[in-house]
C-alpha cells in the first residue's frame, strides 16, 4: 500500500474520530450506571434481593416509611447496612433511611430511646417501632407490626397442665409466645375458672382462643364458657394430642369433628433416611392442600405423636350453624393411625389400625347471624401440641405454619409472616461416587495429562 500525506491524514483523523467515540462511549456508559441502577441476583436463596412476601407487604403501606439506623463509624458494617436498607428504597418511593453516628448526634438518639449501638427506629403513621438488627426479616416483620393497628389477642387457656407460654424448657412455648409477639400479637393466657371470655364485637379488637391438650378435665362451667364463646362467634386454635380427655366431647360436638383412634405413624424409610426422623410416630407434611394459610408454603413441616381428625358424619339440623370444613395437613399414603405400644416394633394391622393418608390439620369457617348480623367465624383443628414446643417449633415450617395460622384466625389475611432467608447454594453435596472420581482426576489425572503434555513437546523439540 503506497503511503502519502492524504493516508496519514486519514489515519489520524480515524485514530482520532475512534478516540473520541470510545471516550464517549465510556462517559455515557458511566452516565447511565450513575442514573440507573439494574441489578440481578443469580443466587439459589434470592440472598441480595428482597423476598416476595416482603415486596406485598411494601405494596400495602400507605403512608412513608422513615428508618433511622444508629451505627458506629465503621465504613465495611455501613455499606453492608445501607445495601439492604437500598432494596426496600428501590422498592417503593415512600421509603426513607438515615444513618446516623449516636457519639455525635446523641440529643437525637436520645429522643429515640436508643439504649445500644446498632438500633434502628422504623416510623410509619405516627408510630416508632425499635430493632436491634437490620436485616430483611426483623426490618418487615416490623413494618407488619406498625401495619396492625389493634394488636390480636392470643388467649391460651391455662391451668389444666397444658403447655405453657412462660416455660422455657423444651416442653414449654415460649419461644412460641416470644415469635409471636414479635409479629405484632398479643400471647395472653387466661383462667376459665375466674375470667369470663370476650364476646366478638363489632370492634377492631380480635381475640383467638387457643385450646391445648388438657391433661386435667374441664370443669362444667369451663365447657360452658368455650361453647358460649363458640356459639357468639368466637375464633378457635385447638391443640390436641392422641387420646382426648372425654370433658372435650361436647367441643367435638361443636366443631362436628372427631379424632381416629391411635397415634399416627409414618414408616416410609427413604423419608425418614432424608429427614434423619428417628421414630415413625415423627411425621413429615411434604405437602400441603390449597387454602390461604398453606398456599405459599414452601418447606415441609414436621410433628411428632399426633392423632389423626375426620369431619363428624352428623350434620347439624341448622344448616346455618354447620361447618365448611378444609383440609390444611395430611399425611403420606404410608401412613397409618397405629393403635398398638409404640414402644415395640410398629406394624399396620387391618383389624385395629386405620390406613392412611389422614388428616392432622383442618380448618373450618362458617357465617352465622348475631344481633342480625352475619359474623364470619374460623376454626383450626390440629392434632399436635409437641410441633410447637420450644425444641420443635424451629424445625422445617413450623412457625412459619403457625404464623400463618393465627393470621388466618385473627382475620388479618392481607398480612403475610417474613421467615429468615435461607441460602440452599452455600454447601455443595456430592455423593461418594463423584468425590472419588474428582479425587481422582485431580490426584492422578491431572499430574499424568500434565507430564504427558511436556513429554510430548519435550520429545518432538529434540526431533528437531
Amino acid at each position: 500500500m503506497l503511503v502519502t500525506k492524504n493516508s496519514r491524514l486519514n489515519y489520524r483523523i480515524q485514530h482520532l474520530i475512534f478516540i473520541i467515540l470510545l471516550l464517549g462511549c465510556i462517559g455515557f456508559a458511566g452516565w447511565l450506571s450513575n442514573e440507573y441502577d439494574i441489578r440481578s441476583d443469580w443466587t439459589a436463596g434470592k440472598r441480595h434481593s428482597l423476598s416476595e412476601e416482603t415486596l406485598q407487604l411494601l405494596d400495602t403501606l400507605s403512608s412513608p416509611v422513615k428508618v433511622r439506623s444508629y451505627q458506629t463509624n465503621d465504613p465495611a458494617l455501613n455499606q453492608a447496612i445501607n445495601e439492604i436498607l437500598l432494596r426496600y428504597q428501590n422498592n417503593t418511593s415512600d421509603f426513607s433511611f438515615q444513618l446516623i453516628n449516636p457519639d455525635i448526634f446523641i440529643e437525637q438518639a436520645k429522643a429515640d430511646g436508643i439504649q445500644r449501638y446498632g438500633q434502628s427506629v422504623i416510623e410509619y403513621q405516627g408510630q416508632l417501632e425499635h430493632i436491634d438488627s437490620i436485616n430483611e426479616e426483623s426490618l418487615s416483620n416490623a413494618l407488619l407490626r406498625l401495619q396492625r393497628k389493634h394488636k390480636p389477642n392470643l388467649l391460651f387457656v391455662a391451668n389444666h397442665n397444658e403447655r405453657n407460654i412462660n416455660d422455657n424448657s423444651d416442653y414449654g412455648y415460649s419461644t412460641l409466645a416470644l415469635q409471636l409477639t414479635n409479629k405484632g400479637f398479643n400471647s395472653l393466657t387466661i383462667n376459665l375458672l375466674d375470667q369470663a371470655l370476650p364476646k366478638k364485637s363489632n370492634t377492631d379488637e380480635n381475640n383467638v382462643l387457643i385450646i391445648g391438650s388438657i391433661q386435667t378435665p374441664l370443669l362444667v362451667s369451663e365447657q360452658e364458657k368455650i361453647l358460649d364463646f363458640i356459639k357468639a362467634g368466637g375464633n378457635l386454635l385447638w391443640l390436641q394430642d392422641p387420646q382426648q380427655h372425654s370433658s372435650l366431647k361436647t367441643l367435638q360436638d361443636a366443631l362436628q369433628i372427631n379424632f381416629v383412634a391411635g397415634t399416627l405413624v409414618d414408616n416410609n424409610p427413604e423419608i425418614s433416611r432424608m429427614l434423619k426422623l428417628s421414630h415413625p410416630a415423627m411425621i413429615p407434611v411434604l405437602e400441603y392442600k390449597m387454602h390461604p394459610i398453606t398456599e405459599k408454603m414452601k418447606y415441609f413441616t414436621l410433628f411428632t405423636v399426633a392423632s389423626a381428625i375426620m369431619t363428624s358424619t352428623e350434620q347439624s339440623a341448622d344448616t346455618s350453624q354447620s361447618w365448611i370444613h378444609s383440609d390444611l395437613l395430611i399425611s403420606s399414603e404410608d401412613s397409618w393411625a397405629e393403635t398398638g405400644d409404640l414402644a415395640s416394633i410398629v406394624e399396620f394391622n387391618p383389624a385395629e389400625d386405620t390406613q392412611g393418608p389422614l388428616t392432622l390439620g383442618i380448618a373450618q369457617q362458617r357465617q352465622i347471624e348475631i344481633n342480625q348480623q352475619l359474623i364470619a367465624q374460623r376454626v383450626v383443628v390440629i392434632g399436635d401440641t409437641d410441633f410447637l414446643s420450644n425444641s420443635n417449633i424451629g424445625h422445617g415450617a413450623n412457625l412459619d405454619f403457625i404464623t400463618k395460622t393465627m393470621n388466618w384466625l385473627s382475620e388479618d389475611d392481607r398480612l403475610i409472616t417474613i421467615s429468615p432467608k435461607t441460602a440452599p447454594d452455600l454447601t455443595l453435596k456430592l455423593s461418594a461416587t463423584y468425590t472419588s472420581i474428582i479425587g481422582i482426576f485431580f490426584l492422578i489425572g491431572l499430574p499424568v495429562i500434565l507430564f504427558s503434555s511436556g513429554a510430548y513437546i519435550w520429545f518432538k523439540r529434540r526431533k528437531q
